[in-house]
């Protein structure tokens, strides 16, 4: 006979794992739905600061150099050899120190020449001058006598009419006398006019001579400089900045030859980011540091065309810098304008003028920071304005954090 069997657990075991497998199903979409945990960011590796209201300084920085403000330049104005060197880069000098000598033959034989054409066409001036005062006076000599015959003809004339009416003399003979006092008159005439003709073309004659001497005597000039400036000299006081020609060395017209400056004025010139270059003026006021102090100045000079990506700014220095030498590298920051009464933080890691962009701002004590979209606008070397996004008193981090772009919250510890 059949014996009856003990219930099985088999239903019991498969409701306990249908609960184990709901519970665990249930788990994951808790757990998928859950954010991931926002990074943590070491608070001292940061660079913190606190939204302000009030005055806000827009300035520019950019680097350079000083350099003199009068710099003379020396070039060769012929070719030539160098000969003697008198004085060495460094040196002071005075307008009249010597600094070099050049050697150019050629040059001395064209300035002998032009000094013989001048001394050949000054003696031809002085026999034209000669040769036309004695043939004006020649011609007035003439003109003189002419005069007399034609006056001796007139009273010879006369007197022949008076005798004609007395009888005694025939009418042929007072016409051949007033014939002849009639053609004294016209060659008197004629002599006039020729001397007044010769005397009309000496003035000419003699002027287009002397045009010619002067001419020649500006050659001379120029030929005679050539020489003269075989001997080269400073031209100002200063110090003998550059001279790196060598004995023998042989220089074209146009070679520098040298160059001075004067050392006690100096300026600085920047390159400022041709970003940061709206706004610049004449006048404002600008500080420039020499690496052994901080000099004032003022901006003299912008360039109208950025290179490179920079614009040259002239700086005057107002006080004198100790120390200072030209060609040293030196940091200038230009103050722009003041903005009164505007929201303002430190500037940023990134971000341009004028532009939105992505900043943390601390919550929760400080303990996170949340990623916040800012507005900026006119920006400072160490300052930026604040037109939306942020409020006064607020703290925001300044430091790069490109690294957390995919997270909008992360944990200050």
């Amino acid at each position: 006979m059949d014996i009856p069997r003990a219930p099985t657990k088999s239903n019991k075991r498969y409701v306990q794992g249908g609960i184990a497998a709901g519970g665990v199903i249930l788990l994951t979409i808790l757990l998928g739905s859950l954010k991931p945990a926002a990074p943590s960011v070491d608070r001292e590796v940061l660079s913190l600061d606190g939204v302000r209201r009030g005055t806000m300084v827009r300035e520019v920085r950019g680097p350079g150099t000083l350099v003199p403000e009068h710099i003379r330049w020396i070039s060769a104005l012929t070719p030539a050899r160098v000969e003697r060197i008198f004085v060495q880069p460094g040196t002071p000098v005075t307008a009249r120190t010597p600094l070099l000598e050049l050697a150019n033959p050629d040059v001395q034989i064209e300035a002998l020449d032009a000094q013989r054409q001048l001394t050949a066409a000054e003696g031809e001036l002085v026999n034209l001058r000669t040769n036309l005062q004695g043939q004006r006076l020649t011609q007035a000599g003439l003109v003189a006598s002419t005069r007399s015959q034609y006056l001796q003809a007139q009273r010879e004339a006369g007197v022949a009419e008076s005798l004609a009416v007395i009888g005694g003399l025939s009418r042929n003979d007072v016409s051949v006398a007033r014939e002849k006092a009639e053609e004294l008159e016209t060659r008197y005439d004629i002599e006039k006019q020729r001397l007044d003709l010769l005397t009309s073309a000496i003035d000419s004659q003699i002027a287009v001579q002397r045009e010619q001497v002067t001419r020649l005597r500006a050659i001379t000039a120029f030929r005679l400089s050539r020489v003269t400036s075989l001997q080269v000299h400073a031209g100002e006081d200063g110090v003998l900045s550059e001279l790196t020609l060598q004995l023998g060395q042989w220089v074209v017209p146009g070679t520098i030859l040298a160059k001075v400056v004067q050392p006690g004025k100096l300026k600085a010139v920047i390159r400022i980011p041709e970003t940061q270059a709206p706004g610049l003026a004449i006048g404002q006021r600008a500080s420039v540091d020499t690496r052994t102090g901080f000099v004032p100045g003022h901006v003299i000079r912008i360039d109208p065309a950025a290179l490179e990506g920079t614009v040259t700014v002239d700086i005057a220095l107002d006080a004198d810098a100790p120390g200072a030498r030209p060609d040293i590298s030196v940091d200038a920051t230009i103050t722009i304008e003041r903005l009164n009464n505007v929201l303002y933080v430190g500037r940023p890691a990134y971000g341009q003028p004028n532009s939105t962009v992505g900043m943390f701002k601390l919550v929760e004590r400080g303990r996170y920071a949340v990623r916040i979209p800012v507005k900026l606008g006119r920006t400072s070397v160490n300052a930026v304005e604040i037109v939306d996004g942020l409020a006064e008193g607020d703290s925001v981090i300044l430091s790069d954090m490109t690294r957390y772009d995919q997270v909008d919250r992360v944990k200050l510890k």
